[in-house]
């Protein structure tokens, strides 16, 4: 595996090493950029409750700024953003809580001019964790490690956890029971929204026990708060903030979108980024990229910037243009893989015998080659390439442990010793690669009762292996998978329907947002950067996306996320308990994870997506220029540090 990684790497280095030459580009001016992506918007651009496609991620982080923390990639933890906080503090109580006072800055604007303070914040708090959103197709956010929590969804009323103690100062407490928690300063990943627009005749109040929610008008006794309400101000196609919010916090805003292309101009209050970075392209287009196609548009001027282009005909094609002069390309692994979920709450799928005979009948290194060819990886567990832990496990990252300074220390070098051989013995050779055996197969079907009927298919208790598939249109999946699935599924007496259905349809219903009928479903996601699968696999709550309920999967989740911040190398080893788990029982069927390329015009600069999580943070800093005019800005900045240096 660890060689594997290395020639990836290799080449991708070598990649990256070919410059295009200038060229001709049929481009108009420098104030305008399409940017096109193969996975649709869903247009689910509020947050991750209603749903978490990649696309719509991406739409987020355009759209909504100023959260009080950051993902520090370089440094690899998450931190206060200064362009945010101001000051913080943090103390401790007896009872092991954490409470954090931050002090916001007092330049915090929406894209209205009108001001951000402490109580937009706290109303984001009530409003991710409201009960309220199921009634209208959310999953609220399980915010457990907020002191009060739990009174709150019992109750109602108020949470303690929260408090403004001024319009610029807010503090969140941190629940002991939760605590320790690996990502702590993530628990405080909040964005600000506007109460205004979304509740309209609602406000934040703290009476000293914590914020709660109130109308403003004391006469109106039913609470604004509410489901109708809601339907209205979020879901509404034309004017929900879901798919149109008027009033944002980021770098862009957007003035369009119609259910397949949204735009979006600059956001002129916005004051920056972490690192002080505001955007220069005024107007942005984001649209949906054909796989057949986003090549042949890419050089026609069509589309500026193809994003997360992952299929090896469509990598070769982009390189070939590249080539030719006027492109580039940046390479960045992917921070999620793709897989085959199981629908375990139904009968034909919920025994772990059956999901890995089926694990058993697939040609994985087959398919990860007609996909991806060599920009991929298999992936065996609930990981992703770009994952820092994956990276700790492959050895393309070092340990966090310094060598002793002083040599003739024996104490201190045994130790360090120990740990280096500690890190060094972790290792995803542990996990079954369910290499193809069909006769194996064959044999746990057997053993789980499952009998060939007279049609030839298995039948247990009345219920027959006769399996349903979706997976998403537009996608070669079907062409992989009939070779390297279907018919080796036929052998054992298992016979599987392929369905292709529209990537939002196929949303839809792996989010359970509507009915599904599917035994399986073939698709592809990415993890978020707070790696905390316990709140998927939790037994008093069901992971809708699997219905899968492990006693053993939850501890070790947990087990992992309850790990000392800092503490790297406990991590990794519940890191990897939780893959042990995850691949012997397999709610999903991993398949590959792989390496993410961007291509686009070459006179777009600055644009450093492997430094960023998405393309939508990486394009604050871009800007677009001929070569001249870049060059002559470069040397500009170089002169400006030179001065500062003085």
């Amino acid at each position: 595996m660890k060689r594997r990684i290395a020639l990836i790497l290799a080449l991708l280095m070598a990649l990256t090493a070919v410059t295009a030459t200038a060229g001709e580009t049929a481009q108009s001016g420098y104030t305008s950029l399409v940017v096109a992506n193969p996975t649709p918007m869903r247009g689910e651009f509020l947050t991750e409750m209603w749903g978490n496609a990649t696309s719509d991620i991406d739409v987020r982080d355009l759209l909504h700024g100023y959260n009080l923390v950051y993902w520090d990639v370089e440094r690899g933890l998450f931190t206060v953003d200064p362009s945010v906080v101001s000051g913080v503090a943090a103390m401790e109580n007896e009872a092991g809580d954490h409470t954090y006072v931050l002090v916001l800055s007092n330049d915090l604007l929406w894209s209205d001019g009108s001001r951000i303070t402490a109580w937009d914040y706290a109303f984001s708090f009530l409003f991710s964790i409201s009960p309220v959103l199921e009634q209208i197709g959310a999953a609220p956010l399980r915010r457990e490690q907020i002191a009060g929590y739990r009174r709150f969804m019992e109750e109602g009323g108020t949470l303690s956890g929260v408090r403004v103690l001024a319009d610029d100062t807010l503090s969140v407490t941190l629940n002991h029971e939760y605590l320790p928690f690996f990502y702590e300063m993530g628990l405080l990943y909040c964005n600000p929204y506007p109460i205004s627009v979304i509740a309209p005749g609602v406000e934040v109040r703290d009476d000293g026990q914590g914020v709660y929610l109130a109308n403003m008008d004391p006469a109106v006794t039913e609470p604004l708060f509410n489901a109708d309400v809601l339907r209205t101000t979020i879901l509404d196609k034309e004017t929900g903030y879901q798919s149109h919010p008027a009033v944002s916090s980021g770098p862009y805003t957007i003035t369009s979108w119609d259910g397949t292309t949204a735009e979006f101009e600059l956001n002129p209050y916005y004051k920056g980024n972490h690192r002080g970075e505001k955007p220069s392209i005024n107007h942005l287009t984001y649209t949906l990229a054909v796989n057949d196609t986003m090549i042949s548009e890419l050089a026609e001027g069509k589309i500026d910037l193809l994003n997360k282009v992952t299929r090896t005909d469509t990598i070769n094609g982009g390189m070939a243009l590249m080539l030719q002069g006027g492109y580039a390309m940046s390479n960045y692994p992917r921070i999620g893989l793709s897989f085959i979920s199981f629908a375990t709450e139904r009968p034909t799928v919920s025994s772990e015998a059956v999901r890995q005979a089926i694990a058993y009948c697939f040609d994985r290194n087959a398919a990860l080659q007609d996909y991806t060819g060599p920009f991929g990886i298999r992936a065996d567990g609930y990981y992703g390439l770009g994952q820092w832990m994956y990276g700790m496990v492959s050895g393309t990252l070092v340990p966090p442990i310094a060598a002793p300074e002083d040599e003739t220390d024996t104490e201190a070098q045994q130790k360090y010793e120990a740990q280096l051989a500690a890190f060094e013995g972790l290792s995803l050779e542990r996990l079954n690669p369910y290499e193809l055996n069909t006769a194996l197969a064959a044999r746990l079907l057997e053993g789980d009762g499952w009998k060939l009927n007279a049609d030839g298919l298995r039948e247990k208790d009345g219920v027959v292996l006769d399996l349903h598939m979706i997976y998403p249109e537009g996608n070669n999946a079907n062409e992989t998978l009939q070779v390297n699935l279907v018919e080796n599924l036929e052998k054992v007496g298992i016979r599987l329907t392929m369905e292709a259905v529209p990537m939002n349809e196929l949303l839809g219903r792996w989010y359970q947002q509507q009915g599904r009928s599917y035994d399986m479903v073939y698709h592809a996601s990415n993890f978020d950067i707070i790696f905390d699968p316990s709140v998927h696999f939790s037994p008093d709550g069901a992971w809708a996306y699997t219905n899968l309920v492990d006693e053993e999967l939850y501890n070790a989740a947990v087990a992992m996320r309850k790990t000392e911040p800092g503490d790297v190398l406990t991590y990794m080893q519940h890191w990897l308990e939780f893959q042990e788990r995850f691949n012997t029982i397999l709610p999903m069927i991993p398949v590959y994870t792989n390496i993410y390329f961007d291509f686009y015009r070459d006179d777009l600069h600055n644009y450093y997506i492997d430094e960023n999580v998405t393309w939508g943070q990486a394009i604050v800093a871009s800007y677009l220029a001929e070569e001249a005019e870049a060059a002559e800005e470069e040397e500009a900045d170089a002169e400006d540090v030179m001065i500062i240096d003085d």
